[in-house]
């Protein structure tokens, strides 16, 4: 797949076959589009071709009171995309100026002159230009001037098991891990650099890696300890992982800790990635280091059992 930072970037194709849109996750909502995309590609020995918004649009409409947490980075995002087997991305900068493009400039500037589209592919209800004033309908009715056709994915194909991004952001805040992997079709991560915390991990026999996530956007999951695999410098490990305040030593500052199993290694400012399998228990103050340590013996059995499974 060959990615673009920006519509100058890309060559006019002859048979363009596309869609648009945020993808935030590249659920599996988002994935009946991209195969109906590549499937359609490859019937008409065309180019599967994604056109997607960064930042998200929110961020930049309405940066004051944007509160939106971002299930994908755009490197995430990239990544999962590729094992979908796309031929091109294209990411447009999205500014308040690209904003205000008009729904007709869009297709006749981007769609059509930029990108050379035969076929266009999008959800149900997308919507596009300025003010959202674009729909399928006033797709179809400018498709035939511009030499294009327009397939809707049906509702019931996209959301055929109740799959959006918004249900995907409430099932991680509530710790249903496991909810939100099926949704996604993948194991929900994060990524970011380990960093130096207190040590008090050690002092009880459960070392822990700090993690600094990378966006300052992106979804925490809630509050408690989770299964989780670690990707760190190619190798893949396994460890349990705890999001929080750390109540029993009256912390105040949520961090986020892993204890990778059977690793005894100095990693400070390494690139690691943690992918969540499920929740083991909420958060919890115990009355003494000696009894959280007795519960993290616990947790990691429970994370053992959940891994291996």
């Amino acid at each position: 797949m060959k990615v673009y930072e920006g519509i100058e970037q890309f060559k006019k194709l002859g048979n363009a076959i596309v869609t648009a849109g945020t993808f935030d996750g590249v659920h599996i909502g988002h994935q009946k589009i991209l195969e109906r995309l590549k499937n359609l590609a490859a019937q008409t020995a065309g180019e599967s071709v994604l056109l997607t918004f960064w930042p998200h649009p929110r961020l930049v409409l309405d940066p004051a009171n944007a509160t939106i947490e971002l299930l994908t980075t755009f490197s995430e995002k990239v990544a999962l995309l590729e094992k979908h087997g796309l031929d091109h991305l294209i990411k447009i900068h999205f500014t308040k100026e690209f904003s205000k493009t008009s729904s007709v400039d869009f297709i006749e500037k981007i769609l059509v002159n930029a990108i050379g589209t035969r076929k266009l592919v999008i959800g149900h209800d997308h919507k596009f230009g300025h003010n959202r004033e674009g729909s399928f309908e006033a797709l179809k009715e400018n498709a035939h001037i511009y030499g294009f056709t327009v397939e809707e994915i049906p509702r019931q194909d996209v959301e055929h098991v109740g799959v959006s991004s918004t249900r995907i952001r409430k099932s991680l805040s509530n710790g249903e891990i496991h909810v939100s992997n099926q949704y996604l079709g993948w194991e929900y991560c994060l990524t970011g650099k380990i960093v130096t915390g207190d040590q008090l991990g050690r002092t009880i026999g459960f070392p822990t890696a700090n993690i600094e996530v990378d966006s300052p956007f992106k979804l925490i999951p809630s509050h408690g300890s989770y299964a989780v695999r670690v990707k760190l410098n190619n190798r893949h490990l396994e460890g349990m992982l705890n999001i929080g305040i750390r109540p029993t030593v009256y912390g105040e500052q949520q961090t986020i800790e892993v204890h990778i199993f059977d690793f005894n290694e100095s990693i400070y400012g390494e690139k690691i990635t943690v992918s969540f399998v499920k929740q083991i228990r909420e958060e919890t103050k115990f009355a003494s280091l000696e009894a959280l340590q007795s519960q993290l013996v616990l947790d990691k059995q429970a994370a053992l059992l959940l891994l291996g499974a």
